[in-house]
């Protein structure tokens, strides 16, 4: 069989779909990690095997739009094709209950209004006394909320308004726009605790599962989703008026 470079030429020139068959093969392993990825913060909500389907759409729809001219890694720009994918079908499914929605619009809005009366970041304590609500039951609901947000943030910070990276076109408005937010994410990251920006570095970086991350820090798992609950809802309300890039 021939290598895959001399694959991506063929096709790139023929467009044969038996030549698209075998590159959704070879890259079929990259859909069920990405499946799986996201299947671990969503649960039993929806099935793995139709995260799968859903990426494999992404996956063909990157095979053909792929642009062997661009100098792109393929692996990197379908990932970004595979996670839309798969997170659009999601969205539509509009799994998320409203009233986990609402309490997690709540939370934000509490943990922003503590934080400036006090001048640094409240605690569980002071965040359970505003809400009204036990130490316990803040943190399930922050734990639920990173539920809310993990997929949108991880969707987000690789995304990242997927045609601005892969567009050759001179759009100042989008590009001031992507450099401020991404400056707000890292001064936001910045000033997470040092567990928060180890959690978030293995996470969103290393590509790290929180089981993964547990073994690494040396504690439980839960303990760790919930730090990663606080570092998000921090980054969420530090984003302002671009906080609706990462609403999901």
């Amino acid at each position: 069989m021939e290598n895959i470079a001399a694959v991506w030429e063929r096709y790139a020139t023929t467009k044969d779909k038996k030549l698209r068959d075998i590159l959704i093969v070879e890259y079929a392993p990259l859909v069920k990690y990405l499946a799986g990825r996201i299947g671990v913060h969503i649960g039993h909500k929806v099935e793995y095997d139709d995260l799968i389907s859903y990426g494999i759409f992404g996956l063909i729809d990157a095979i053909d739009k792929f642009d062997l001219s661009k100098g792109v890694k393929f692996e990197t720009y379908a990932s970004l094709r595979i996670r839309g994918s798969i997170i659009d079908s999601i969205r539509k499914m509009d799994w998320v209950p409203r009233d986990l929605r609402q309490k997690n619009k709540q939370l934000e809005t509490v943990y922003v209004e503590l934080e400036i009366i006090l001048e640094r970041e409240p605690t569980e304590k002071e965040i359970a006394e505003k809400l009204n609500i036990s130490i316990e039951e803040t943190r399930d609901l922050m734990k639920k909320a990173a539920v809310v947000n993990l997929v949108s943030l991880d969707d987000y910070l690789e995304q990242n308004h997927e045609d601005t990276f892969f567009s050759t076109a001179d759009d100042p408005e989008s590009n001031y726009q992507k450099t401020e937010v991404r400056d707000i994410l890292v001064n936001a990251i910045d000033k997470l605790s040092e567990k928060e920006k180890k959690v978030v570095s293995l996470y969103y970086f290393e590509d790290l599962t929180l089981k993964e991350i547990s073994k690494i820090m040396g504690v439980t798992e839960s303990r760790i989703s919930q730090i990663h609950s606080k570092a998000v809802t921090k980054l969420r309300t530090k984003l302002g008026k671009y906080k609706s890039v990462m609403d999901f």
